[in-house]
């Protein structure tokens, strides 16, 4: 995910490390792609929502979750790279360091909050259902027959990152992949063929079959561990050893320790090929269009597209996707600008202003997203699922998004500074 903060910082550095650093001029595909990333979140989390049959995950091996931990990339390296240039390796790990102390109290807010308000949820006279149970959360609130849990423990567990609860497993893994960051760096500096090893040696570690089929050890954090054996434990489901290669792919890019890539017909043939070429064994060729030889495949081959240990072929299709969409933007976006003056474009205008605030306030805007989808789900539920209502439902989730993200940039900005 991307919680870096990369409004604080505008410059990055040209190339390499070695490399004097150089102003850039500020590119919005970051932030526009990011934001889209943070509303389609917003409607893959919301239960029973039937904006999701439009998402892309429906449409290829990977979704939005790929979208953003690879901007989150580009993002940590203008915001921690900077750091690291111009202020040594010290300053610039002090500096990840509080980034990580920042997103676990997020990580810490956003459970707690949560919890409370599916249980008020429950509680509630007009409702049947077990909003706190749809997340697996028996722990906190049942006492287990054979004594197998208990509240004081749990919270231990969960302040400790032994126990992750279901949906909330995206801001652990990039902690845990943001403590890689000062390693990364300091191999750069001795030769980027060492970044590649690593990142390539513990993407391989983090595939579970592969590793299994091997009899060697498979990298993963345990969620649950006082449940069975260690073969039947739930693992952490964004599994960090895996998914930190898109990560420190957006970096390198950004850093200039990978090219960028030229926008050719033969790139953009090949790169369209992967994309259409996926789409019959996508969730849409499988339950809209009934390809029985493609379930069979995904099952058979699910490795290759795991969301957990960030299989493979998510890998090749989201980079393939991110190329069209990069060629498409433009240099630094500037086809997503336009400068005709009719109605539309106006309009487009506020839009984009709108999507671009959102992407720069991640942390704020993605604490606040889980927190309204688990509401908006409520909501739904209460309201009924016909057109009318899921439209205004989503609507308001999306309202919601955009405060947050206004907000944040207005406290960002001290404006008290200014006043005496």
């Amino acid at each position: 995910m991307t919680f870096a903060d990369p409004t604080q910082t505008r410059t990055a550095p040209a190339v390499t490390d070695a490399a004097a650093p150089q102003a850039r001029v500020r590119d919005i595909r970051l932030d526009f792609f990011r934001g889209l990333a943070m509303f389609i979140i917003l409607f893959a989390h919301t239960p029973g929502n039937f904006f999701t049959s439009w998402i892309p995950a429906r449409f290829g091996f990977s979704d939005a979750t790929e979208i953003f931990v690879f901007c989150s990339g580009m993002a940590s390296a203008i915001a921690f790279g900077a750091t690291f240039d111009r202020a040594g390796f010290a300053l610039g790990s002090a500096r990840v360091a509080y980034r990580i102390w920042q997103v676990y109290w997020a990580h810490v807010g956003l459970f707690f909050a949560t919890a409370a308000m599916l249980a008020f949820l429950t509680n509630l006279d007009a409702t049947t259902r077990n909003y706190w149970g749809q997340l697996n959360l028996w722990m906190l609130f049942v006492e287990h027959s054979e004594g197998l849990w208990e509240t004081p423990d749990m919270l231990f567990r969960f302040m400790t990152l032994q126990w992750v609860p279901n949906l909330f497993d995206i801001l652990p893994m990039y902690m845990v992949i943001l403590a890689m960051m000062p390693l990364v760096i300091w191999l750069a500096r001795i030769h980027l063929g060492l970044v590649a090893a690593l990142c390539i040696t513990l993407w391989v570690f983090g595939q579970r079959s592969f590793m299994e089929a091997l009899g060697l050890p498979y990298f993963n954090f345990t969620a649950e561990p006082w449940v069975g054996s260690d073969d039947w434990q739930r693992r952490w489901f964004l599994n960090p050893f895996g998914w930190q290669l898109v990560f420190f792919t957006g970096f390198a890019f950004m850093r200039g320790w990978l090219p960028k890539p030229p926008v050719t017909p033969v790139l953009i043939g090949i790169a369209a090929f992967f994309v259409l070429a996926n789409m019959p064994l996508s969730n849409i060729g499988v339950r809209e269009f009934g390809f029985e030889w493609a379930r069979e495949w995904r099952m058979e081959n699910r490795q290759l597209i795991s969301k957990t240990d960030f299989g493979l072929l998510r890998y090749v299709q989201f980079l393939s996707l991110a190329y069209l969409a990069w060629v498409l933007a433009g240099d630094k976006g500037n086809r997503l600008r336009v400068r005709a003056t009719h109605v539309a474009a106006r309009l487009w205008d506020r839009v984009l202003t709108i999507i671009l605030k959102v992407g720069q306030q991640s942390l704020a805007v993605f604490v606040v997203s889980i927190f309204v989808a688990r509401f908006n789900g409520f909501a739904m539920d209460m309201l009924g699922r016909d057109t009318g209502t899921v439209w205004a439902v989503n609507a308001f989730g999306c309202a919601c998004l955009i405060l947050t993200a206004y907000l944040a940039g207005w406290f960002k900005s001290v404006p008290w500074k200014g006043q005496r």
